[in-house]
């Protein structure tokens, strides 16, 4: 597809793309991503282009998600329509180009909606696997894993966009013990950013539940290992993950995403509500570097349970869904070792480091450290992208 703004060739952010985000200038409003710029949504429903209202696009993409699966594709289609090398409308209309097409450096981003409530899933069987084997050799998986999308709920008030730094985080690790956390970890996964909701007490049918899903973000799920793995029993994660969990700021539509649809992994046979068919998936390559350094390279189809299961399951009992809400995937670990999607897994609990580019040894992150995501679809000629969620450890204070 070709556009009248120039969009290099490796870019990820192609016309077939279009991700949404968030920006501040002059004020703060809803936008799409082509190349190196954002087209300002507030400025084309203000100047009557855009089929929806203006107040839609004002202050973040919460409102704009609750609209629904019929409100994003009249707007993606009239700015992939407005966008396009043979249509004039903006092209031609230099006040309205020069108000609404802006160079990407120079603006500066926000966060995409209001989170309101974060799950994080722990959907890939290898990565369950793998964890589970440092702990119990003898059953890696525990019972439940195979029936159900595990899950715990995260701290919304800890999420921050990418390039925020994170601080080493303190806690108890041991009986007494107390203190900077020493095994600090990334782990790669990707969210999905949750449209219209659903009442309390109906809930989402899994044939329905990507009508639910705004689109997707890339998510580093920080986290304290000797911290966690002290305080996780009886009731699961706290302190070793709810200190900072970043995100990319490009929300991802699945409309983007629909050329790499693709089958999941084979199942085990689940419940009637978990059942699903066809292609329940995508395949996006995600990759994890520290400090530049490539460290995992894995892929979105290799996660077990997929995102319609995880909403499935997480309104079965009626409970409610918000917009803004985000749900995580968990680490999305693959079958090979450089498709493990964390240090935990990579260095086997830090008894075989890594060794990067520098020639240094990691067996957990170190002050100083800059971990970045990234992920995109790969085309014939062509990528669609997320960006990047970038954070450096800062030293405990």
């Amino acid at each position: 597809m070709r556009t009248w703004i120039d969009v290099p060739a490796d870019s990820f952010f192609p016309l077939e793309n279009l991700p949404y985000g968030v920006f501040h200038q002059w004020g703060t409003h809803c936008c799409v991503r082509i190349g190196d710029f954002v087209v300002d949504l507030w400025a084309l429903a203000h100047a009557g282009v855009l089929p929806l209202p203006w107040y839609l696009f004002e202050g973040d993409l919460t409102r704009f998600a609750s609209e629904g699966p019929e409100a994003w594709r009249v707007t993606r289609e009239r700015l992939t329509e407005l966008l396009s090398a043979d249509h004039p409308r903006l092209r031609d209309d230099v006040e309205l180009r020069t108000n609404a097409v802006l160079p990407l450096e120079g603006v500066r981003l926000q966060m995409p909606v209001t989170v309101g409530d974060y799950t994080d899933f722990y959907s890939s069987r290898e990565h369950a696997t793998n964890v589970g084997a440092m702990f119990r050799p003898d059953a890696p998986l525990m019972p439940n894993w195979l029936h159900l999308p595990v899950a715990y709920h995260g701290r919304a008030s800890s999420l921050v966009l990418s390039e925020r730094d994170v601080i080493r985080p303190h806690g108890q690790t041991g009986a007494g013990a107390f203190g900077p956390t020493r095994s600090l970890d990334y782990e790669l996964e990707v969210a999905a950013v949750i449209g219209p909701g659903n009442k309390m007490g109906e809930p989402i049918r899994i044939e329905d539940a990507e009508d639910h899903i705004f689109g997707l973000v890339l998510l580093n799920d920080w986290s304290a290992r000797d911290i966690q793995s002290w305080e996780y029993q009886p009731l699961g994660p706290f302190l070793g993950k709810n200190f900072a969990t970043s995100i990319s700021p490009w929300v991802v539509p699945l409309a983007a995403l629909e050329p790499w649809r693709c089958p999941g992994p084979p199942q085990e046979p689940v419940l009637t509500y978990l059942t699903q068919t066809g292609s329940t998936t995508f395949d996006i390559n995600l990759e994890a570097t520290i400090n530049g350094t490539p460290v995992t390279r894995t892929n979105f189809r290799y996660l077990y349970w997929s995102l319609r299961q995880q909403i499935a399951h997480h309104t079965v009992n009626g409970c409610p869904l918000r917009p803004g809400d985000l749900l995580a995937s968990g680490t999305v670990s693959g079958p090979t070792p450089e498709s493990r999607g964390c240090l935990l897994e990579l260095t086997r609990r830090g008894s075989e480091p890594l060794t990067l580019a520098d020639g240094s040894l990691r067996r957990f992150l170190e002050d100083g450290d800059r971990v970045t995501l990234t992920g995109w679809a790969q085309g014939d000629g062509y990528r669609v992208g997320f960006g990047e969620v970038t954070g450096r450890i800062r030293p405990a204070r």
